[in-house]
């Protein structure tokens, strides 16, 4: 494929998910994990085998700042990233952060409801100029948030991840109302993006040289039938994940099909609120791995999705009993490799070509105790669906679309929020125990193809040969 396209990989910055909750499958935590805290350097040198040039992590926002602005600076947090930065750049590998993966200080919840309250707003400021502060002489590239829109929707409309507020239909939670409290704390997600960028734009950018943007997760959404409801509920969809965020930040205020459907419940920007949305972005972060099907729920009778159904459409995975893909690991996550191709179009169509980064992009394997290392390693299917992937956003980049980057999710196989260890999404599979890494098969063919080969996909007898000489 085209060489516009840059060779960067993405890998989770794992922070303590309270296991007891009942909400991690397989009751397991986040404590150690890949101890990516204690093996940085080793996990660099495979980066550095791998040939890659830019490497994204996220900042834990409660080990900088454990109460947030009430409190101290860690300065132990300060050295751990700074370490990291360091021994990226002396193998000539560019950190590319992000200042907020779902985690924030409990402090924060405790004092004020934390993304329920306008307060976050200065706290998030706050932590964002420490970071600027501590790590942009180094740092060119900044994401303020990685997926707020997942956030919003595990955190408070159907309540998985903490603090686990809902209501009915949506969830079954103690506490929370999904029918208002997705659009406040979206808003204050919006305006604690905008706070940063600004004080990014005013004290540190002309200095430092570097950018900034925000990363939005997102699908593809087809029609389920032939027909203009259908269509129009595809592009609904659209309008309730990636411009939920996207249209304030770029363009000034929410999608007129919000407003439309969440009524009085959609919260207003004021005049100082829309000045301060004028710092915008310098570029769109992209999460892709999937797409789905939608039928309309606004103009015929049918049962709202509990994840999708705020935008009054029912999504499903089949039409005519045919999945939309292959399945993967991941309930409700399938191998569509044109959705990428779709998602990008889309963005460079609505919001005027701004440069994007595919910021995740990645297969998920069955990790439980049944999957042997030999069936880990040998993993063909992610072979496949990175070369098809890359395939289909490469017809995008032909189109003319200005993606700058594509980052695979991820190094390693890892703690995966709700699911535990219970898939893999890593080019390195690790045994827990003894913290060991091993390429797979995914690895040493995402080298071949960082160093110029136009790799074919590759047959399952070959897979083994290369596999049982590593």
């Amino acid at each position: 494929m085209p060489r516009k396209i840059a060779s960067f990989l993405a890998f989770q910055m794992v922070h303590q998910h309270a296991a007891n909750s009942g909400k991690i499958l397989d009751g397991s935590n986040g404590d150690v994990a890949d101890d990516h805290y204690h093996l940085y350097t080793e996990d660099v040198e495979l980066l550095d085998y791998l040939g890659v040039n830019s490497y994204r992590f996220s900042i834990s926002w409660a080990r900088i700042l454990p109460r947030g602005r009430f409190g101290e600076i860690n300065l132990e947090g300060i050295a751990f990233y700074s370490n990291i930065i360091d021994a990226l750049l002396l193998k000539g590998i560019q950190p590319f952060v992000t200042l907020n993966h779902f985690d924030f200080p409990y402090e924060l919840e405790h004092r004020y409801g934390a993304w329920l309250s306008s307060e976050i707003q200065k706290d998030f400021a706050y932590f964002a100029e420490v970071c600027f502060n501590a790590f942009g002489d180094r740092v060119k590239f900044w994401t303020t948030f990685n997926e707020p829109n997942l956030l919003i929707k595990f955190s408070y409309m159907i309540g998985v991840f903490p603090p686990c507020r809902c209501s009915k239909p949506f969830g079954n939670c103690t506490s929370g109302d999904s029918a208002v409290e997705p659009y406040v704390v979206a808003h204050n997600v919006i305006l604690s993006h905008a706070t940063a960028v600004d004080v990014y734009r005013r004290k540190y950018q002309a200095k430092q040289g570097g950018s900034i943007g925000i990363v939005i997760a997102t699908k593809w959404y087809e029609p389920l039938r032939n027909i203009t409801e259908d269509y129009a509920a595809a592009q609904r969809a659209l309008s309730f994940e990636a411009a939920w965020f996207l249209d304030p930040i770029i363009n000034g205020d929410y999608p007129a099909e919000m407003r439309d459907i969440v009524g009085s419940n959609l919260p207003e920007f004021t005049p100082a609120e829309q000045r301060l949305l004028e710092s915008k972005l310098d570029f769109i972060g992209i999460n892709q791995y999937s797409s789905t099907y939608v039928r309309d729920c606004k103009y015929s009778s049918c049962q709202l999705d509990f994840y999708e159904g705020n935008a009054l459409v029912f999504a499903t995975d089949e039409r005519d009993g045919v999945p939309i893909g292959k399945p993967t690991a991941l309930s409700g996550i399938f191998v569509v490799p044109y959705g990428i191709e779709k998602v990008v179009m889309y963005m460079k169509q609505r919001y005027n070509n701004t440069p994007m980064y595919i910021t995740e992009n990645g297969y998920s394997q069955k990790g439980d105790s049944s999957t042997s290392m030999e069936e880990m390693v040998n993993d063909i299917e992610r072979v496949e669906f990175i070369h098809d992937y890359l395939s289909y956003l490469s017809n995008a980049i032909r189109q003319g679309a200005d993606v700058r980057g594509y980052f695979i999710w991820s190094l390693l196989d890892n703690f995966e929020w709700a699911f535990g260890y219970t898939i893999k999404f890593g080019l390195y599979y690790v045994d827990f125990d003894s913290q060991r890494r091993a390429p797979k098969l995914s690895a040493e063919w995402y080298k071949k193809f960082l160093n110029g080969s136009n790799l074919p996909k590759v047959k399952e007898d070959d897979a083994k040969l290369v596999c049982s000489s590593s």
